[in-house]
């Protein structure tokens, strides 16, 4: 998928080479970092775009709500948030089933989302 045509779920990786590479939505994103095989080695820094304000954040300090009515590109999506309070309004808002942080988002929680 070209990820220039959703710029409001674009997330990043910058690996120990130096090569950033560009995801579609935290989703895919966290396939890469956290698939199978667990945590991925060479991984210096990943950013997420946070829903409300559209602004890169570090993807370890994000809260994430899944479960909700919102879509991403793909379908059911990892929604970012800056702050916890923006994340339990949005689940209020949408529907949303959890909050998660970074640690909690594992192979399992992966394979939830269609």
């Amino acid at each position: 998928m070209f990820v220039y045509k959703y710029p409001d779920w674009v997330c990043a990786t910058v690996l120990s080479t130096g090569k950033t590479l560009y995801f579609d939505g935290a989703k895919d994103l966290f396939r890469f970092l956290k698939g199978s095989s667990g945590d991925t080695p060479g991984v210096e820094a990943s950013w997420v775009t946070e829903y409300y304000g559209l602004k890169m954040i570090d993807a370890t300090k994000a809260f994430y709500v899944i479960g909700s009515d919102v879509y991403g590109p793909m379908g059911h999506e990892l929604i970012a948030f800056a702050t916890r309070e923006e994340a339990e309004e949005f689940m209020a808002d949408h529907k949303g089933r959890k909050i998660l942080l970074f640690h909690d988002i594992d192979a399992e929680v992966l394979k939830g989302l269609k």
